[in-house]
């Protein structure tokens, strides 16, 4: 339940080992939108690849490639020309996490990128326009959601996907929503059969088992400058390279949350996105990792 630490469990597996090598460490794919839309990717990218992961390529439209060359250096590029070019990478078995969602843009490309991500049964992290591309139809998109997937929406975005639960939460008039949030986490997850990160000042995560934690950013945990743009993106980043390193889906919202709420506490004020995969050394350290 609340948290104010990670498990010894969790810290452990955080840690490498001398004898190991980049691949032993996985390769998540991040996907991006097209020319003047990859900031959000790239800070996601930057994360997975600060959080561990041993490779990280970041897949986007052809004519987007020099844009990303341009800001980029330990991220590797791959132009993908549309789905079937997700598709074509995605022969390759080495890539065995992905991240969609931060910048792709909502058209029917990231419904079909959606479907053929899923599709490949890999560990998947769906956030921002992956979701809400599907807001006309979540029926369709719990149909091609499984248990290796993470969703990680903030209110509104899970408004659009379980607009009867999100309904549920506005319409109690309790100060202190935090049960019936739990119980619509708890649902949300069972009705799609995949993991859910409910972002908020108490991040919630739930699989579809039933399992609950609660990440609670108040008090002398708040880290209120976390609100910025690019903050979300970054958390998608860190859960996408922790699935990359093997972690489950429910261990990689749970780790990913934390490390993004320490390293919001150890920046504080005048943080922006591009700060927090940065201060991940300096939360490993204090770790022991």
């Amino acid at each position: 339940m609340p948290r104010t630490g990670l498990s010894p469990a969790l810290i452990a597996r955080l840690s490498k080992r001398a004898d190991q090598h980049k691949y032993d460490h996985g390769h998540a794919l991040i996907l991006s939108g097209g020319p003047g839309r990859g900031g959000a990717a790239r800070l996601a990218a930057r994360a997975a690849l600060r959080v561990g992961a041993g490779l990280v390529t970041l897949g986007c439209p052809p004519e987007a490639l020099a844009e990303n060359a341009a800001q980029v250096t330990a991220i590797m590029l791959r132009p993908l020309d549309g789905s079937a070019g997700l598709e074509e990478a995605l022969e390759d078995p080495r890539l065995n996490a992905i991240c969609m969602g931060p910048g792709l843009g909502i058209a029917t490309v990231s419904r079909n990128h959606v479907r053929v991500a899923l599709a490949s049964r890999r560990p998947v992290v769906l956030d921002a326009d992956a979701l809400t591309s599907f807001a006309d139809d979540p029926r369709a998109f719990f149909a091609l959601l499984h248990s290796n997937a993470v969703l990680t929406p903030h209110m509104g975005e899970f408004a659009r996907v379980f607009p009867d639960l999100a309904k549920a939460l506005q319409a109690d008039p309790r100060e202190s929503r935090l049960e019936v949030r739990r119980a619509a986490v708890t649902q949300a997850a069972a009705r799609c059969g995949a993991t859910v990160l409910l972002k908020g000042e108490v991040t919630l995560i739930a699989d579809p088992s039933g399992h609950l934690a609660e990440l609670h950013l108040t008090g002398k945990a708040a880290a209120p400058w976390l609100a910025t743009a690019g903050s979300g993106d970054v958390l998608a980043g860190l859960v996408t390279g922790l699935l990359a390193r093997g972690f489950s889906p429910f261990q990689a919202a749970e780790t990913g949350a934390w490390l993004h709420g320490a390293a919001g506490r150890h920046l504080g004020a005048g943080l922006i996105a591009e700060d927090l995969p940065e201060a991940l050394p300096a939360i490993f350290a204090q770790l022991g990792v």
